[in-house]
């Protein structure tokens, strides 16, 4: 993605540049995850050529909150890239707000730059290689370090409005930040979501009411759940946790690992294998060996299994019921979920992921009028209908805490305390590849029947040459 461009951002310096390059600021999968997996594991973006960014003013700075505060009496243009424009079930919603939105703000146009999923970034920073700069950009968090090397992504205090900043949940929007500096504001969260089916767990003599909270008590209840057959005589599997060799799934493997309070990255981007790291892999291991998790699943096998009744408990995010759902419409009647298991020392933290939008500081006008769509999205309506009309999921701002949507849904309401319980991946150029190492350490413990220890020490020592390149 290299291009370069002008524009009145705040300067990057060298050592933040190089920073950058080794932080997520949020799990997303490869490239195609948002559309066809529902699940976040982080993705290699495109390489970029660093843009200079000009130098702001503390005058200028001190003027920001005025300008994104202003009435806009004046006819203004802004441009919103959004690749979901371009996504079937997305493209109504969206149309539909943006519509809405005109006829609130008359005098405020908007410009769609759409592209598909993978070329948006490119698109985005081409453009503003000629001069023509977007002001709004809904995209992936991962995308954040890209926007901002090509100096495009300003931070988000010199665009939006103190009162929406202020409200959004503190760990949302520090996973938006580089050096302390938010650069995006997430619309959502989907965090990971024990799911569960309350039919199987009421065949089992279990509570359908009582989900397991630890991974102690999931191991209680799974001999119950692995005796039952479905009405086909095919097997019931207590638990789903994807392990086949694509990045997604090292995306899940990694939010069990914080599952248990461990690393696979510390903040600088270096391998950080700990206690916590290593009880996740034994988990992994002990629940292949009692044939209570599918061998070598796909998170879209679990999925098929867990609609078809032949899967009692698994990992996904809030927007894999989605997928549930177009296999089987009636999930909805037997489908719950609950917090991610604790396990270890661990408080069951899970991975973040969230659909973000990312701001680009151009003249006061532009910027006010940016503003108000961002709060226009960002609106109870807005992400309520958001929630009901195109996929579950959690709000980050604080005040919508008590969401009726999210309150009154069986799909959400059970996992609703995990969003301040959500951690960022940190980013590094090869994520996909490292996310496909863990696979090799959850299929050499699994299909293999390698031990923990050698496991994890052949692990480190590929998981090492990937960073290293």
């Amino acid at each position: 993605m290299g291009a370069t461009n002008t524009g009145n951002l705040c300067e990057i310096k060298e050592r933040k540049v190089s920073a950058m390059k080794k932080r997520m600021l949020a799990v997303t999968m490869a490239t195609a995850m948002v559309a066809t997996t529902a699940c976040s594991g982080g993705s290699k973006p495109a390489e970029t050529t660093a843009a200079p960014a000009a130098e702001t003013t503390a005058a200028a700075a001190a003027e920001t909150t005025a300008a994104t505060e202003a009435e806009v009496t004046e006819p203004v243009t802004i441009k919103f890239a959004n690749y979901a424009l371009l996504e079937a079930g997305y493209d109504v919603y969206w149309n539909q707000l943006l519509d809405e939105f005109k006829k609130e703000n008359p005098n405020i146009t908007v410009e769609l730059v759409t592209a598909p999923y993978g070329e948006i970034v490119n698109t985005v920073i081409n453009m503003a290689g000629g001069g023509d700069k977007i002001d709004l950009m809904y995209g992936e968090m991962d995308w954040i370090p890209t926007m901002v090397e090509a100096g495009l992504a300003a931070p988000v205090k010199d665009v939006l409005s103190q009162d929406l900043l202020s409200d959004v949940y503190p760990n949302i929007l520090n996973a938006c930040s580089i050096d302390g500096e938010a650069y995006g504001v997430p619309m959502y969260v989907s965090p990971f979501l024990l799911y569960y089916n309350k039919d199987l767990f009421e065949k089992a003599g279990l509570d359908p009411n009582t989900p397991p909270t630890t991974y102690e008590e999931m191991l209680e209840i799974a001999p119950k759940l692995a005796e039952l057959k479905t009405d086909d005589g095919n097997q019931v599997y207590p638990f789903g946790l994807t392990t086949a060799s694509v990045p997604v799934s090292g995306a899940c493997l990694t939010s069990s690992v914080y599952n248990f309070g461990g690393t696979v990255l510390d903040a600088d981007g270096n391998l950080a294998i700990d206690d916590g790291f290593k009880e996740a892999v034994t988990m992994w291991k002990e629940l292949h060996d009692k044939g209570y998790n599918p061998e070598n699943s796909k998170l879209k096998d679990l999925r098929n299994l867990f609609a078809l009744g032949q899967l009692a408990m698994y990992y996904d995010q809030s927007w894999g019921f989605n997928g549930v759902k177009s296999i089987n419409p009636d999930a909805a009647d037997f489908i719950a979920s609950a917090a991610p298991l604790k396990g270890g020392n661990g408080e069951g933290a899970s991975v973040l992921q969230a659909g973000t939008l990312m701001v680009v500081d151009n003249d006061d006008a532009r910027k006010a009028a940016t503003a108000k769509l961002v709060d226009y999205i960002m609106s109870e309506e807005k992400i309520s209908q958001y929630f009901e009309d195109v996929t579950p999921a959690y709000p980050s701002r604080q005040s919508m805490e008590n969401l009726a949507v999210v309150k009154d849904s069986t799909i959400l309401a059970g996992a609703a305390g995990s969003v301040s319980n959500v951690k960022p991946v940190t980013f590094i150029p090869t994520l996909s590849d490292l996310n496909l190492e863990l696979c090799t350490l959850a299929q050499a413990v699994t299909v293999s029947g390698t031990d923990v220890d050698t496991a994890i020490a052949n692990f480190e020592k590929a998981a090492k040459a990937v960073i290293e390149q």
